[in-house]
């Protein structure tokens, strides 16, 4: 091989990767959705359907995920996740502001992309608005007064330790919960297990989607399940005092989003971040009367 046919293979090596685009339907706003850790564009089934008759809706498999590429030798890091998603977005030629949706895994990389905001990522298509759906957020426990949430999160990041370091067990139970679930919805086998591990580490277990958010100009809204099991309890109160942050609880949902949380999520992006000043049975705003905040239930 010749120095200039190295020089080019370096260059197509170090080239972000292209997600694959799962959904690209409808006219109006551009909605673009982002899924989670060891899932796929399938997270968004019920919301796709609310959102396309208002909003142009783009759903992407993330890096490593669904059907998107895998690239060998990759870290996993939000960087990489992040410049592939931006690649993409500009592969795209958008011109118009963009309403940024992730679930899970995928609020840390949206967030974190949204947070770039003077750099040539948002140069050719704005962020309008940020909305995280059950974001995982873990602040290193050493920056955790509360003694209560302290050990809530430890415990949680020990749990993620053992499933990066008991493959055997993880992908064995996983494959047991995806059976009870839609295609596409969670899946840890021998395909995307390194994505998964390195992901798990490098995004979720070493984060800052607390200073990412903290750094926005542009409205956050943050929708989460009150039946979450992965929202360590009091661990958003950090978040929830961020004035330009608001906060939609609701009721009886878990992590997964399902057809009465996708219903607050497109009332959500349809209101412009008004639902809490809305009667409505599926949503309540954050924090009770006296004050307690909703995730320290």
């Amino acid at each position: 091989m010749t120095w200039w046919k190295a020089l080019i293979e370096r260059l197509r090596r170090r080239r972000p990767p292209l997600l694959h685009i799962a959904t690209d339907e409808g006219s109006g706003p551009v909605v673009i959705l982002v899924h989670g850790i060891a899932s796929s564009s399938v997270t968004f089934r019920e919301v796709v359907p609310l959102l396309v008759p208002g909003h142009r809706v783009i759903a992407v498999d993330i890096l490593g995920f669904g059907e998107s590429p895998a690239p060998e030798g990759c870290e996993y890091r939000l960087e990489d996740h992040v410049e592939a998603l931006d690649a993409t977005i500009r592969s795209l030629n958008l011109r118009e502001p963009i309403i940024l949706v992730g679930h899970s895994l995928g609020s840390l990389i949206v967030a974190r992309y949204a947070s770039l905001a003077r750099t040539r990522m948002s140069r050719r298509s704005q962020v309008s608005r940020v909305v995280l759906v059950g974001p995982p957020v873990y602040i290193s426990p050493s920056d955790i007064g509360d003694r209560w949430v302290r050990a809530r999160v430890s415990a949680y990041l020990r749990a993620y330790d053992f499933l990066r370091l008991n493959k055997d067990f993880t992908i064995s139970n996983a494959a047991i919960i995806s059976r009870l679930l839609p295609k596409g919805i969670f899946e840890i086998s021998e395909r995307n297990w390194t994505p998964f591990v390195k992901s798990l580490e490098h995004c979720i277990e070493s984060q800052t989607v607390v200073s990412d958010i903290a750094s926005l100009t542009v409205p956050v809204d943050v929708v989460y399940g009150t039946l979450d099991a992965f929202i360590a309890l009091g661990s958003m109160t950090v978040i929830e005092r961020m004035r330009h942050v608001t906060m939609h609880r609701v009721e009886a949902n878990d992590h997964l989003i399902r057809p009465r949380l996708a219903r607050a999520l497109v009332a959500v992006i349809d209101a412009g971040g008004a639902v809490e000043t809305m009667a409505s049975p599926i949503t309540e705003p954050a924090g009770e009367p006296n004050g307690e905040p909703a995730a320290d239930r």
